[in-house]
């Protein structure tokens, strides 16, 4: 079935305004795509009508509840293609799924003079993390560089890791470039070092970017965590994926304490914790946030998965065929990128670009993005950004561009 863009287009009633007398032309999907009003409906029917605190209860309302909310970590596992719904777990987003491994995994298994590879491409939120954990246990944070085209140097992994290498973590996608990674591809080749070398790998994924632009099977990438966020897959804010192959999960201490991750309480014999994934999950959940994230899962199998995120291909390649001819305005990255495309126009800064646009109702990114070794490696010190989404319509591309060319002709 042929793929609808403009009656995809109805579903986002955020769309359909204007922003200072022009239509807008939404292109910061990246940063946080809009909502289609099933996911924004089901969550405020689910918040009006059904809401009550989940686990526990033994009235009507919390076992409905409690339910709905275990139906979502289904649909999550299927979306990812896991192998079981114990190896979800429900967290705020992307960030916090790191930092749950980061202060769970990395305090269990890593130790002084172990080292973690990280990349040069990888957002804050997966850089952050790992230096915070290598301060305090005094491990080594490695880097795998990028080539000039903005793809990862894979010969460089065997100099990188070694019998002591914990963690390799790495995004699946670039939030700034675009660059898709050959994840099992990189996976497999990690691995087969890790073995030669005798050393036990964890392998973590930052699919932020990834699960929006690709179909996800974490089985057959054999990686060991994957994390996405919610508000980057047509759900709420406030709500995201970790996914833990359970060997791995079943060995690790919680990170949080609190209600609904133990099993028991005693001042006289002490705390026992909860199964996976529960023993992750302290406290008193984003219950609706995990309802609208259900109905975001329902919403793109609507839309049917490979149609969807092949409109979005199209759309980002037309994107690059058309913003190299706007003159002086440099592309970063190769013609393979997805989701978002990073350029600067002449020497113009990018944060007057970004205002410029938004006089024409056209919203893009701009900044360091969170990827602040990336800037260095560019040496910039800001990016603008546009990325799409499964609504974005080559009209939008061509109002990036002609705007683009006023631009180049008022500031020269």
């Amino acid at each position: 079935m042929a793929f609808d863009v403009e009656t995809v287009r109805q579903d986002f009633p955020a769309l359909a305004q204007s922003v200072n007398g022009h239509p807008l032309v939404y292109l910061d999907s990246a940063a946080s795509v809009q909502k289609p009003q099933l996911v924004v409906e089901c969550e405020s029917q689910f918040t009006l009508h059904h809401y009550a605190a989940v686990h526990r209860g033994v009235h009507t309302l919390s076992a409905n509840a409690t339910t709905l909310m275990e139906e979502v970590r289904q649909k999550a596992a299927d979306f990812l293609h896991a192998k079981s719904q114990d190896e979800i777990i429900f967290v705020k987003g992307t960030t916090e799924g790191i930092n749950l491994v980061a202060n769970s995994f990395g305090r269990q298994f890593i130790n002084d003079g172990d080292n973690i590879v990280i990349t040069e491409m990888e957002h804050h939120a997966n850089i952050v993390p790992w230096f915070m954990l290598a301060e305090e246990i005094g491990c080594e944070i490695r880097v795998l560089p990028i080539l000039d085209d903005g793809s990862l140097d894979l010969s460089q992994l065997d100099t990188l890791i070694d019998q002591r290498t914990k963690l390799l973590s790495f995004t699946h996608i670039s939030n700034v470039l675009g660059t898709v990674n050959p994840v099992k591809k990189i996976i497999q080749q990690a691995r087969s070092i890790a073995i030669e070398k005798e050393g036990d790998l964890a392998i973590l994924v930052d699919g932020a970017q990834g699960a929006m632009h690709q179909i996800v099977d974490v089985q057959a990438l054999d990686c060991d965590f994957y994390v996405f966020s919610g508000h980057k897959l047509y759900g709420p804010t406030g709500i995201g994926i970790l996914y833990g192959k359970k060997s791995r999960l079943e060995k690790m201490p919680p990170w949080e304490g609190g209600g609904a991750m133990i099993r028991q309480v005693s001042f006289t014999t002490g705390i026992t914790f909860a199964d996976i994934p529960w023993r992750f999950e302290a406290g008193t959940p984003n219950i609706s946030g995990i309802i609208g994230l259900g109905a975001a899962f329902d919403y793109l199998n609507q839309l049917g998965l490979a149609n969807a995120f092949a409109h979005e291909k199209q759309i980002i390649e037309y994107a690059s065929e058309l913003l190299q001819q706007v003159p002086s305005l440099r592309l970063y990255g190769n013609n393979q990128r997805e989701g978002v495309i990073a350029f600067n126009l002449g020497e113009h800064h990018a944060y007057d670009i970004g205002a410029f646009l938004d006089r024409y109702g056209i919203a893009i990114r701009t900044g360091h993005h969170c990827a602040m070794p990336l800037m260095e490696r560019y040496n910039v010190p800001a990016m603008c950004r546009a990325s799409v989404g499964v609504y974005t319509q080559k009209h939008d591309i061509e109002a990036l561009y002609n705007a683009l060319l006023r631009i180049k002709k008022l500031l020269g």
